[in-house]
């Protein structure tokens, strides 16, 4: 099967649109819509609700979860994959959030969690919103969506904070390698795998923010040229 690029993956999560980023047939095999928080809107938020039907969740630094006051959701993990979830959370209500639970609301939470001016007190819990706890080192060190997610939007030159949202199929079954395909040729978006991600970074691990910036700034001076 093919699949797009990382670099034309980061262009696109730069302007703020959605990827898919597909995990190894032999872990979850699962596909996730991706894209930067910094960019996210209640249209994204609707559209992953809506089109890609899985839990919406927000990828973290543990730098940034910590300075945010929050704690892993259990301090005994059995999940196979050690996923990292936080306490859940809304933004307060004085940034206009009622239930929590509508895009704009979570639209709003989302962005509270990125903001660098927000402190604990701005967020109530529990929430709608499933932050999660990234590894440090990215996909080098997990190779799951949530690492891709902050990895990506890091490399975008945009707050290393990534919202993520599983993609089911219309009859509620994880969609797989052929539906995530069709799927993104249905609503334009690129796939590409975390395994590509893997692939770039462990080659040119202390070069590759560098290289990805060159190449899109050339990329822009080619379309204006």
């Amino acid at each position: 099967m093919d699949f797009d690029t990382v670099e034309k993956a980061i262009e696109d999560i730069r302007e703020g649109r959605m990827v898919i980023v597909a995990d190894d047939e032999d872990r979850e095999n699962e596909g996730d819509l991706v894209m930067a928080a910094a960019k996210v809107t209640p249209d994204h938020v609707n559209f992953m609700t809506k089109y890609g039907r899985g839990l919406i969740c927000v990828a973290l630094t543990d730098e940034r979860a910590d300075a945010l006051d929050l704690p892993l959701m259990t301090q005994r993990n059995t999940d196979p994959q050690e996923t990292a979830f936080t306490i859940s959370v809304d933004a307060h209500r004085r940034f206009g959030v009622t239930t929590g639970i509508s895009a704009q609301d979570r639209a709003k939470t989302i962005e509270v969690l990125t903001s660098l001016n927000s402190d604990p007190s701005d967020l109530r819990r529990p929430g709608h919103i499933f932050p999660l706890r990234a590894k440090p080192g990215g996909v080098l060190r997990r190779v799951g969506q949530t690492e891709a997610s902050v990895d990506l939007a890091r490399m975008a030159d945009l707050p290393p904070v990534g919202v993520i949202c599983e993609i089911l199929n219309e009859d509620g079954t994880m969609a797989r390698r052929r539906e995530l395909k069709d799927f993104a040729v249905e609503h334009g978006l690129r796939f590409i795998t975390v395994a590509q991600m893997v692939h770039i970074s462990s080659q040119k691990p202390e070069s590759y923010n560098a290289l990805l910036r060159l190449n899109f700034q050339r990329s822009l001076e080619s379309s204006t040229s």
